[in-house]
């Protein structure tokens, strides 16, 4: 399970600031996107040359599945483009859960590398041919990992930054082909030592591994999907809002992920002899806190319920409609 990503350093204001740092993410997010994809791109490239001169099936597994990696940053980059457009009438909330899309295309891509690899190791397997310019492949396996490796840590490094969950997952993605391209180097060495079927079951290896990637990111775009968060997220701004002066009582705490920021909203409850302007006052601090406590957060909706000791079910009105408001206090 991808973890939750870092929070911002804390700042002190929490109105127009939410939109600059929601906008400066983005940005951020495509720059890395943009120089990822370079890096790839180059890598896979030289990779492709020793394919063609060596015939080696686990560098071609290796080099298109390098290829996949770095087309996955043309639907994130979109999805971050599109995360910078403002919320319209029709989309009420903007356009954030693109990201999320971006990330099931990305499994899909990651899934349709793996039956590409798992074919060309077979047709290898069934017809075993002798490996070529056996340095050359070692070579660009070692390339390879180089390549990866990088991109692993800008990707990793930048989508913690942002909160971007899609851009942590391809970067753990990268990280983890940089270890296929490792396998690649020993299936050469195994041909160098006699045991030139070790290419094609390098080949197949190197399907399971992607095989296992797609299971966790299928995994990690459910729990996006789902609108799931890490409970110590949800209980950290209860725990704050119920610190607030003022604040009786915290309940329907709702936290949900729209791309790499996040949504909250919750119930507190006040005295119910307080004025409008008091118990409105209460709710802001809450707001306030919560941004402290989460800078990922981008909007924060507070209800205010009467403390009910003058026996009235603050509820009532709706009470009938079982299902579709919150549990009476």
């Amino acid at each position: 399970m991808i973890r939750e990503a870092i929070p911002f350093l804390h700042g002190h204001t929490h109105g127009p600031v939410e939109i600059d740092t929601a906008l400066e993410a983005n940005q951020r997010g495509i720059w890395a996107v943009k120089v990822s994809l370079a890096v790839l791109l180059i890598t896979a490239l030289l990779q492709v040359f020793v394919v063609a001169i060596s015939g080696s099936v686990a560098l071609l597994a290796d080099t298109i599945h390098n290829f996949s990696d770095a087309l996955t940053a043309v639907p994130l980059g979109i999805a971050f483009l599109l995360g910078r457009r403002a919320a319209t009438r029709r989309y009420t909330y903007g356009y954030g859960r693109a990201e999320d899309i971006a990330g099931v295309i990305i499994v899909l891509m990651i899934l349709g590398s793996a039956l590409v690899a798992a074919y060309e190791s077979y047709q290898k397997f069934v017809h075993p041919q002798p490996l070529e310019n056996v340095a050359w492949v070692m070579a660009a396996s070692i390339i390879g990992f180089l390549g990866n490796e990088a991109v692993a840590v800008f990707r990793i490094r930048v989508g913690r930054e942002i909160g971007s969950a899609a851009l942590i997952a391809d970067g753990q993605h990268a990280r983890i082909d940089g270890f296929t391209s490792l396998a690649v180097f020993l299936g050469a060495l195994g041909s160098v030592l006699g045991f030139p079927i070790a290419d094609p079951i390098v080949g197949f290896l190197i399907t399971i591994a992607i095989l296992f990637i797609v299971k966790d990111a299928i995994v990690a775009m459910w729990f996006r999907l789902m609108d799931a968060v890490d409970p110590a997220l949800v209980d950290s701004l209860e725990a704050a809002a119920q610190n607030v002066s003022g604040v009786e009582k915290v309940d329907n705490v709702r936290v949900r992920w729209l791309g790499h920021r996040l949504l909250a909203e919750m119930h507190v409850m006040v005295n119910e002899d307080l004025p409008t302007r008091a118990s409105h006052l209460i709710a802001e601090e809450v707001r306030h806190a919560l941004f402290h406590v989460q800078p990922k957060l981008i909007e924060v909706t507070v209800h205010v319920d009467p403390c009910g000791h003058c026996g009235q079910n603050p509820h009532e009105v709706t009470a009938h409609h079982k299902g579709l408001t919150p549990a009476t206090h």
